[in-house]
């Protein structure tokens, strides 16, 4: 049985009377890949906010590498690389800059520095672009500096937060070879998506969230690598994603 990474207990999130996020329990192993489902405003992007400590949770925690995200953030985020959504950066900064940056506040200095630096700017195949500044890149490439970023430590849990929307087939393509590669190396990665084909292409499980709660959880069947052979397993009498999506979320998109 494969290492448990992160767990996620009773995430809870009010804002004011309002509450966002009414309780979330997930585990996510060494070499899962869980994707994290659900309508626009279902707190998908609230509940990562929470996992990774950028907001405190009303109740729960999560464990992260066994260390709380509540009482234990710095150690908690020593084993965490963020994705979040939309690539925010520094636009001003050239990307081997950045990434420099960055690896200073992850603790690296001198020759170790460079190095990590050298090597995630080859993985995250930035090249040809280190030496321009962010705000001058395509999206595409926006895009894979903060994944670059996000795994310049060599985290063992991976946090991507609508990691495709917007990207071309081409740029697609290329994020989710990351997540396999990732995955394959031991990895512990959530993808926080509207998209279901995302599903398709790299998961290997899934869980609905709607109105704030998670709704159903199972493992993504892929047989031959066709997308449309996935099944939510023992939720849907077909077992397809989209129409257990359709079934769990109805009520939200009315």
């Amino acid at each position: 049985m494969s290492e448990t990474l992160l767990e996620v207990k009773g995430l809870k999130k009010n804002f004011g009377d309002f509450q966002a996020v009414k309780g979330i329990d997930l585990t996510v192993a060494a070499g899962d890949v869980l994707g994290f489902l659900g309508p626009n405003g279902a707190g998908k992007s609230t509940t990562m906010r929470m996992i990774t400590g950028f907001i405190p949770a009303t109740e729960g925690d999560a464990f992260i590498c066994g260390k709380s995200i509540t009482t234990d953030p710095i150690a908690a985020k020593r084993c965490l690389g963020y994705l979040p959504e939309s690539a925010p950066s520094y636009r001003a900064m050239r990307v081997k800059d950045f990434l420099r940056f960055v690896a200073q506040i992850r603790g690296f200095s001198g020759a170790a520095l460079e190095e990590r630096v050298a090597a995630t700017i080859k993985e995250a195949m930035l090249t040809a672009v280190e030496n321009q500044t962010i705000e001058t890149l395509s999206k595409g490439y926006r895009q894979r500096t903060c994944f670059a970023q996000a795994i310049l430590h060599d985290p063992k849990i991976l946090i991507m937060d609508e990691p495709t929307d917007g990207l071309d087939p081409n740029q697609k393509d290329v994020v989710r070879k990351w997540i396999n590669n990732m995955a394959a190396k031991g990895k512990a990665i959530i993808i926080s998506t509207h998209i279901l084909e995302e599903v398709n292409a790299v998961c290997t499980r899934a869980i609905i969230i709607a109105d704030g709660e998670k709704k159903d959880e199972g493992k993504i069947v892929r047989e031959d690598g066709k997308p449309d052979s996935a099944v939510f397993q023992g939720t849907h009498e077909t077992g397809k994603i989209d129409e257990v999506f359709r079934k769990l979320t109805k009520k939200e998109e009315r």
